[in-house]
């Protein structure tokens, strides 16, 4: 069976949003072989979903929940109906703090994962001066984070992209 596609979240398995699994989805009540493991906001204490009843935004709409706080993105002026894409039907991702889904051209970016190593060695210029000052760090703390830096460690560094212009985009997240 294929996978759902989401245009925000093009490669779940990998980023480890969704995971393969036995359990039964408590949207649809089927095995269907994968399972969500991220947050899902929402009053009821649901621990399974499936991806199909993510992209179809059934869990959304049976359980009135959110997979990611759509603040972020309202704030950035994304139109509605791509906050609602994000939130409502593409997986979300697991962070220290909380997630905060980032927006580029006016429209929601592509999460990719914790970024590897190599992208931030490969940092520089403009873009990393960017993400110092929107992140608040000094370039000397930033040095001894590099490295330390592990994948999915602490601090995690997220990787998203620009669906429009391909700009990648870093935030940062630690306990």
């Amino acid at each position: 069976m294929e996978l759902p596609r989401y245009k925000y979240h093009p490669d779940p398995i990998s980023t480890g949003a969704i995971k393969e699994s036995r359990k039964v989805c408590e949207c649809c009540e089927q095995a269907r072989g994968y399972v969500y493991t991220s947050t899902f906001y929402t009053e009821e204490e649901i621990e399974f979903i499936c991806p199909w009843c993510i992209a179809d935004g059934s869990a959304a709409q049976k359980f009135d929940g959110m997979f990611s706080d759509d603040y972020p993105l309202q704030e950035a002026g994304v139109p509605e109906e791509v906050i609602s894409e994000v939130c409502k039907r593409t997986p979300g991702y697991n962070s220290w703090q909380q997630e905060v889904w980032q927006a580029h051209c006016g429209t929601a970016c592509e999460f990719h994962g914790d970024a590897e190593k190599k992208d931030l060695v490969e940092l520089t210029g403009e873009a990393l001066e960017r993400f110092l000052s929107v992140e608040m760090i000094k370039p000397e703390v930033w040095k001894n984070i590099l490295e330390h830096y592990e994948k999915g460690g602490n601090p995690a560094v997220y990787k998203f992209k620009c669906p429009e212009c391909s700009e990648v985009i870093y935030t940062m997240d630690f306990t």
